[in-house]
């Protein structure tokens, strides 16, 4: 053990009694051990959220999305089959046909967002198909009716159920009345199932129909608007993004999960980076009394300072032993934080010390998910602001003139 250490740990934990310096140093204790736990608990909270957006989100969006202006020919689409089923990490793909449409009811009219996809393939890159709470995905089409599964939300606002009729327009009919004795082509379908996905904008703004009704109603014959796929391992899906680029011809423009949510995911980083910082001011406040502390220890240890230059210790060896001790209060506060933090966390985890509202929300408690990367953002925020609250004092030490201190003292 250095000397330089060992001083320091005795100026900290070998006081004979509890002086006005030793309980400045407890309350930097305390204080970091807050802001370290405060830290913690809300990275993992916004740990928690993100993961509940991201399986809800992934839940019906694909992980790959590869789309072409215009729509992609058949000639395309064997291209990107080929491509993708000789990608080992593809778990499944399927293509699709997107486009807005008028849905009218009975009760209630809506433009919505439809989606043509193969009944046989959805499964694989879609999850959709497990969140059917009426009827099922059902999409075979007969000569009478087409089929369509609406979401909860909108099937409640049309005021259709399972086994009722609605009739949708496309805009490509309404393109078609542009001369006085044109009517707009509408087509029946049938409701056969109903899906609740636990997200408001998908429950009522989504409809799913067959591949074949698709392409009638938006005049996409020959055509899909892309393709979507599904990877075994989510987080190479950029990886794979830029792999896909480079083997597809171009005009092919492909969207990862992250890219079809990119505004919401960029605002709960901002989110996360603001809260960051601002509770880290809670540690810029322990430090405080750190820095305050340790210019009082050197004040009160002018006299050892001395002996020890007299000794032979070098301006570097003072500032090495005031560095110290700052360090390991920090490194205590840190400790003790995460500890805490911990605890806090597991207890949320599994005696829900918050609720929610379940009517409302559809988590029981506020969610909790703690990662690596948040023991090490965390303890560097403690330790860059305790090092930097314990050099100048430590600097001031070491000019402290070592005749002037013993003469005095």
């Amino acid at each position: 053990m250095r000397f330089e250490n060992f001083i320091a740990r005795r100026y900290l934990a070998s006081k004979r009694k509890i002086q006005f310096i030793t309980i400045i140093s407890f309350i930097s204790i305390i204080g970091i051990t807050v802001g370290v736990a405060a830290l913690l608990i809300v990275m993992s909270v916004f740990n928690g959220f993100t993961g509940i957006v991201t399986s809800i989100l992934i839940g019906f969006d694909p992980h790959i999305r590869i789309e072409q202006r215009g729509g992609i020919d058949l000639q395309n689409y064997n291209r990107v089959s080929d491509v993708l089923k000789n990608e080992k990490l593809v778990s499944g793909y399927s293509p699709f046909i997107s486009g807005k449409a008028m849905i009218i009811s009975n009760a209630f009219n809506k433009v919505v967002f439809i989606r043509g996809v193969d009944e046989g393939k959805i499964a694989a890159v879609s999850g959709v198909k497990d969140k059917i709470v009426l009827g099922d995905f059902n999409l075979r089409d007969t000569k009478e009716y087409s089929s369509i599964v609406l979401g909860l939300t909108l099937s409640d606002r049309l005021g259709a159920v399972v086994g009722d009729s609605v009739d949708m327009v496309s805009p490509y009919a309404f393109s078609a009345t542009l001369t006085p004795f044109s009517t707009p082509a509408v087509k029946k379908f049938k409701v056969t199932g109903i899906y609740e996905s636990n997200n408001k904008e998908y429950d009522s703004q989504f409809a799913y129909i067959s591949l074949e009704s698709a392409q009638t109603l938006f005049e996409m014959s020959g055509r899909y608007s892309g393709v979507e796929a599904r990877l075994n391992d989510l987080d190479k899906s950029e990886s794979f993004k830029s792999n896909l680029l480079k083997k597809l011809p171009s005009g092919i423009e492909i969207s990862s999960w992250y890219d079809l949510h990119s505004d919401l995911y960029s605002m709960m980083k901002i989110e996360r980076y603001i809260a960051y910082i601002l509770l880290s001011l809670i540690i810029l406040v322990a430090s405080f009394n750190l820095l305050g502390s340790l210019y009082m220890t050197v004040i009160e240890k002018r006299r050892d300072i001395g002996v020890l230059q007299s000794m032979g210790a070098s301006q570097k060896s003072i500032i090495r032993i005031f560095m110290y001790e700052g360090i390991l209060i920090g490194l205590i506060g840190n400790a003790l934080g995460i500890i805490l933090g911990l605890v806090l966390i597991f207890l949320q985890q599994q005696y829900h010390l918050f609720p929610l509202d379940q009517t409302v929300y559809i988590i029981p408690a506020i969610p909790v998910e703690v990662h690596l990367i948040d023991f090490v953002t965390v303890t560097a925020a403690c330790m860059i602001l305790t090092l930097l609250a314990s050099y100048f004092p430590a600097r001031r030490a070491s000019k402290i003139i070592p005749i002037e201190s013993i003469r005095w003292e």
